[in-house]
């Protein structure tokens, strides 16, 4: 691959990082799940790319967000806070909150607004980013830190780009039916292994692939159990307090999921603003994400209490919250300011950018949402 070449330190921390991992599998038998290898790989203590030292997100990063993009999708989101706060309590709940750029937008947009909001909590697990929130948002008294997801919580929930980064099994189908592909030590770094698959991981498989049996031999897929763990945690959050949980992500209902044209997975990988499918590339200095099964994601949030109350495209979804009205803010005469704002929009809005791909999934518990954001609701897609 063409990519640019890793400083010094940089090569150093990810040799470091591969040693980490290589002494895991030697534990392990010489060989671990795929999950294993991409939670070491983004999540490592000091040398993971979420708690390594390099700046990740933006044009200086790796990837851009939406929130990178514009402050109009946070601002945007303050109103829909709003609504759910109206009916609930004046608190937000933020995890994975990137460089902290949402949480700014949306508290600003809220001040400006006259929107209460007495506490906006957020989970992050990675101390640099932590770091960059705490400095971006110093002006702001009512931000706390938390290392976990509360117990209960009463207020709007927002995830950004979160599900798709929680470690995923690979699996693929073989003459004598699903194996894992582990990943194993090899003269190049790291290589596939495959492995049979745990009852735990045949029952995911089967709870998550429609007619997992009748698909082609040799084909490969990801299976999502720490996201549904986490989706059942946040549902069960949500079930013992009132309101609703916002999640943007890339991926599909499971029926559009698991087609011909996905026989690969879905895989990738960034690293300095170039997406491959390549995940044993410098473990440590690049992200590495799976396409979300909205369907898995929506059933492990029902089956622990929430209620499904959305799924739509995030074009869709910030239409109908009214994004369109917040850009009438910029004057299209002054093209200094209305186009770089106007170019953003399009971004996040256009069905070739990110506005059909990222899809938005709702759950919540004792709230209702306002019927502008349910006039073109996907829900029975999942």
């Amino acid at each position: 691959m063409s990519l640019p070449a890793p400083s010094p330190d940089a090569l150093a921390a990810s040799q470091a990082l591969q040693r980490l991992i290589a002494d895991d599998m030697t534990r392990q038998g010489g060989a671990i799940p795929f999950s294993r290898f991409m939670e070491l790989a983004l999540y490592a203590p000091g040398l993971g790319y979420y708690s390594g030292g390099a700046a990740k997100l933006g044009k200086d990063g790796d990837f851009t967000t939406a929130p990178e993009l514009s402050a109009l999708f946070g601002q945007t989101l303050a109103h829909v806070a709003a609504a759910i706060m109206d009916q609930s309590a004046p608190h937000i709940l933020e995890f994975g909150a990137g460089t902290g750029k949402l949480a700014k937008d949306i508290l600003t947009e809220a001040a400006a607004a006259g929107i209460t909001v007495e506490s906006y909590a957020i989970v992050e697990l990675s101390g640099e980013l932590r770091a960059r929130q705490q400095e971006l948002l110093r002006d702001f008294p009512q931000v706390r830190w938390l290392d976990a997801l509360p117990e209960s919580f009463a207020g709007a929930v927002f995830g950004n780009e979160v599900l798709d980064a929680m470690p995923v099994d690979v699996v693929t189908l073989t003459e004598e039916g699903w194996q894992s592909l582990h990943v194993a030590a090899s003269d190049a770094g790291f290589a596939w292994r495959p492995s049979a698959a745990d009852a735990a991981l045949r029952a995911q498989i089967e709870r998550q692939i429609p007619d997992a049996d009748s698909l082609p031999v040799g084909y490969v897929t990801e299976v999502h159990g720490a996201g549904c763990g986490f989706m059942a945690t946040l549902a069960a959050m949500l079930a013992k307090g009132q309101g609703a949980a916002f999640l943007f992500d890339y991926g599909f209902p499971a029926r559009e999921f698991y087609l011909g044209d996905r026989a690969t997975g879905t895989l990738m990988c960034h690293y300095r603003h170039h997406a491959h499918a390549e995940p044993f590339y410098l473990p440590g200095l690049q992200d590495i994400t799976a396409h979300v099964d909205f369907t898995a994601m929506a059933l492990a949030a029902q089956e622990a209490g929430a209620q499904v109350m959305a799924y739509n495209s995030q074009a869709g979804f910030l239409i109908g919250a009214g994004i369109g009205e917040l850009m009438q803010r910029f004057d299209p005469a002054d093209a200094l300011h209305y186009l770089p704002h106007a170019n953003a929009l399009q971004k996040l809005l256009s069905p070739a950018e990110m506005g059909e791909l990222f899809k938005v999934l709702v759950i919540g518990h004792g709230v209702e949402l306002p019927g502008q954001l349910l006039r073109s609701d996907r829900s029975h897609r999942l």
